[in-house]
């Protein structure tokens, strides 16, 4: 079991965009994350980019990113250093303009590092306890950032929903972090992964929190294509098994029901259970039902059929070869040129009118990008459809001309 600061402790604070910096310090504070984070050491914020364009609920917040910084320098926290990785679907460079984190980091004089560039040395892992699943999924050796080890990290997620995982949020967080680019290969084990990227966060970080914000919610095939909603609510937990399980329950979900909260309960890693669990602050149990939908879009139902359906037999052959970029196109199509233009546009236009709306649009110059069908995209796809009309028409021909 691991024991720990605040462990099975759960902050949730109510929050308004005229009061978000200083409620942010405040359940940060109800969360104890002082007793968490050694001030002896740098303090690593985790930002979430699940998207290069901004969308509610789908990354970090820059207002959560701010109250976070203040925070810790009110506390005394002066080492403090953004992290970023990026993905193969979602450029990093572009998601932390468009999504306002980088004009937070520049104004408080926080410097990145980005995991995707070529200086930073991964290394062989060796853990101190078995591994549930990560060994095997990587057969020459489970790979770290060096630059990780050593630092205070806080994950910084947003509240919302999963196509593989239900809820995403603290454990998940450390997903893109602490695996290189070949990630996408455990997404079959996706549940056991989580909780062995726990184990390895709580055997190389001298303390953890996470501070999860709430202030748009993220309801349906998350993390991208989501219905937004406003519920004002803030989390924060030094045991991120804790703080998703009260997301979860939130959300409308069983924690016990999820696989990695379970698991990692299980193994004593953190509290899981919802009757174990002390939340201080704000009663959850006065919250309307959220009453949230896990639910797939067309290009998570073809991932589902590699993974676990009638496509099992060919996973490395679509997913861990030459071929596997398919699936990168496959994914950019749905989201960048039909999804957003058609779907998610208005959504953002809508959010941009509420009050968290119209703060999001002062962190910068108040321009909000909101592309329409991604170019680089479109052409990809016209290439694809006269390669795909290309082999059907030789196909043809071959048969033409038996």
């Amino acid at each position: 079991m691991s024991e720990f600061p605040g462990r099975g402790k759960v902050a949730v604070v109510k929050t308004s965009p005229a009061s978000i910096l200083e409620d942010v310090h405040k359940v940060m504070r109800l969360g104890e994350f002082e007793r968490a984070l050694p001030r002896d050491t740098t303090t690593g914020l985790k930002i979430n980019i699940s998207w290069q364009t901004w969308y509610p609920a789908c990354s970090s917040a820059p207002w959560q990113i701010e109250g976070a910084i203040l925070a810790l320098q009110d506390a005394g926290y002066t080492d403090l250093v953004g992290v970023h990785n990026d993905t193969v679907v979602v450029d990093t460079a572009v998601g932390e303009i468009n999504n306002r984190h980088r004009f937070v980091t520049d104004k408080h004089g926080i410097p990145c590092i980005y995991l995707y560039e070529e200086n930073f040395e991964w290394f062989e892992y060796k853990p101190s306890t078995p591994l549930l699943v990560l060994d095997k999924v990587y057969p020459d050796g489970v790979f770290i950032p060096k630059a990780l080890v050593g630092l205070n990290m806080i994950q910084l997620p947003t509240v919302k929903t999963h196509v593989f995982t239900t809820i995403t949020g603290a454990m998940k967080n450390a997903f893109g972090g602490l695996l290189h680019r070949n990630r996408h290969w455990t997404h079959a084990v996706i549940h056991d992964t989580l909780v062995d990227l726990l184990m390895i966060q709580q055997e190389i970080h001298p303390g953890l929190f996470a501070l999860m914000d709430g202030t748009f919610a993220g309801d349906g095939p998350g993390p991208r294509a989501m219905r937004w909603h406003q519920k004002d609510i803030l989390l924060a937990s030094a045991d991120q098994v804790a703080i998703d399980s009260v997301s979860a329950r939130l959300q409308g979900f069983d924690p016990m029901q999820i696989r990695f909260i379970r698991r990692a309960h299980e193994l004593g890693l953190g509290v899981g259970d919802p009757t174990q669990i002390e939340i201080v602050g704000h009663d959850i149990e006065t919250e309307e039902p959220w009453n949230f939908r896990q639910e797939d879009t067309l290009a998570s139902r073809g991932q589902r059929a590699i993974y676990h359906g009638p496509l099992k037999p060919l996973e490395k052959v679509l997913l861990q070869s030459p071929l596997v970029p398919w699936s990168y196109f496959a994914s950019n199509f749905y989201h960048n040129v039909y999804w957003y233009p058609f779907v998610g546009r208005g959504r953002v236009l809508e959010a941009l009118k509420t009050e968290w709306g119209k703060l999001f649009k002062t962190y910068g110059d108040g321009d909000v990008v909101m592309p329409g069908m991604e170019p680089k995209t479109v052409v990809q796809a016209g290439v694809a459809l006269l390669a795909l009309i290309a082999l059907v028409a030789i196909g043809i021909g071959l048969v033409a001309g038996r």
